[in-house]
C-alpha cells in the first residue's frame, strides 16, 4: 500500500487485483433502477452518508484517508460483503484484526464477522472472548448479545468449558511429564551413586582425587535424605515406614528399566526382577504403563540414556 500527502490527511491508495473495486452486484442493480432519463439510483440504507461517501470514492478511485478508515471501518465491512468487494473486505478485515479490536468491542464485531462471512477475524475475536472472558462479560456489547442473540452467548459458553477443559488436561499431561522426568532423574542419579559414588551423598568406599568434577547429576541432592535415612532406618521392611517405602519404589523401577541386572551394582536389582515374576497381572500393568511413559517422556525431552546407563557393568 503506497500514500501521498494531502493537506488535511494521509491518503492511501489500495493495492488491487486487475479487476479494480468496482462492484459488480452494484453496477448490476444501476442498471435494472429506474430512474429520470438516464439517472439512475439505488438506496443505501442503515450506514452513515459518510460512509456511503467513503464506500463510493473507495470503489471508482481505491483510495481512503486513515481516518475515514478508522471512523467507518464497520460499515465498510459490512458494504464491501453486501456489495462483494473482496479487496476492500480484506482491508477492513486487517484495519480491524490489527488496531480497532479491543475487550468492548469484540462481541460486536465477533456478530458482525459472522454475519459478513469473515471466518479469520470471527476466530480472532473468539479467542479474544474466551481469554478475556471475565472483562468481556460485562460489557455492553454482551449484554445486548444476551438478549438479541442467546443461541450465540450458549455457544461462547460452552466454547469457554470447552477451553477450559482442554487447559485442565494439558495441565494435567504436563505435570504427569515433568513427574515422570524427575523419576527418570532419580534413576540416573541412583545408577551413579552406586556405580561411580558420589561425593554429595556417597558411597564413601571410594577414594575421590582431588580435583574431581562435582557431581552433575541435580537429583543426587534430592535423593540425599531418603538414602540417608533408608540406610539407618530400623523399620526398613516394605510397609514399615513410609519414607523407606519410596526408596523401595525407586529399587524396583530401576530393576524394571535395567537391562542388565547380573552386573548392575544397585542393590536388589537382581531380587526385583525376580519377584515382578510373581507380582499379579494388575500391579504387572501398572509398573509397565509407568516405564513407558518415563521412557516416553524422556525420549521427547532428549537423547536415550537407558541402554547405556543401566547396563553397569564395572
Amino acid at each position: 500500500m503506497c500514500s501521498v500527502k494531502s493537506k488535511q490527511n494521509i491518503i492511501h491508495k489500495l493495492n488491487v487485483s486487475q479487476q479494480g473495486m468496482a462492484s459488480q452486484v452494484m453496477k448490476g442493480m444501476l442498471k435494472q433502477a429506474k430512474g429520470r432519463g438516464r439517472r439512475r439510483s439505488i438506496s443505501i440504507h442503515g450506514v452513515p452518508h459518510d460512509a456511503v461517501r467513503v464506500f463510493i470514492r473507495l470503489l471508482y478511485s481505491s483510495c481512503y484517508e486513515k481516518e475515514e478508515m478508522e471512523d467507518y471501518v464497520l460499515h465498510l465491512l459490512v458494504l464491501s460483503h453486501v456489495f462483494v468487494v473482496p479487496a476492500l473486505k480484506q482491508i477492513c478485515i486487517q484495519q480491524l484484526e490489527h488496531g480497532f479490536l479491543t475487550s468492548e468491542n469484540a462481541v460486536d464485531i465477533f456478530q458482525l464477522a459472522l454475519l459478513c462471512d469473515a471466518p479469520r477475524l470471527s476466530l480472532v475475536c473468539h479467542h479474544m472472548i474466551l481469554k478475556n472472558f471475565q472483562e468481556i462479560s460485562i460489557t455492553e456489547g454482551w449484554e445486548v448479545m444476551k438478549k438479541s442473540h442467546p443461541s450465540l452467548e450458549k455457544e461462547l459458553l460452552e466454547s469457554l468449558d470447552d477451553e477450559e477443559n482442554m487447559q485442565r488436561e494439558r495441565t494435567r499431561k504436563s505435570n504427569e511429564r515433568k513427574i515422570y522426568f524427575q523419576l527418570y532423574e532419580a534413576m540416573e542419579a541412583l545408577v551413579h551413586i552406586c556405580r561411580d559414588g558420589c561425593q554429595t551423598i556417597g558411597p564413601h568406599d571410594k577414594d575421590f582425587r582431588d580435583n574431581q568434577a562435582p557431581c552433575n547429576y541435580s537429583a543426587c541432592k534430592g535423593l540425599e535424605m531418603i538414602v540417608r535415612h533408608f540406610a539407618s532406618c530400623k523399620l526398613r521392611v516394605p510397609g514399615g515406614c513410609i519414607h523407606c517405602k519410596r526408596m523401595w519404589q525407586l529399587l524396583e523401577l530401576h530393576s524394571r528399566l535395567c537391562v542388565d541386572s547380573e552386573a548392575c551394582r544397585v542393590p536388589l536389582c537382581r531380587n526385583f526382577k525376580e519377584r515382578t515374576k510373581k507380582q499379579s497381572k494388575k500391579d504387572e500393568i501398572r509398573w509397565r504403563i509407568l516405564v513407558k511413559n518415563i521412557l516416553k517422556t524422556k525420549s521427547i525431552g532428549g537423547s536415550p540414556f537407558f541402554s547405556s546407563a543401566f547396563s553397569m557393568s564395572s
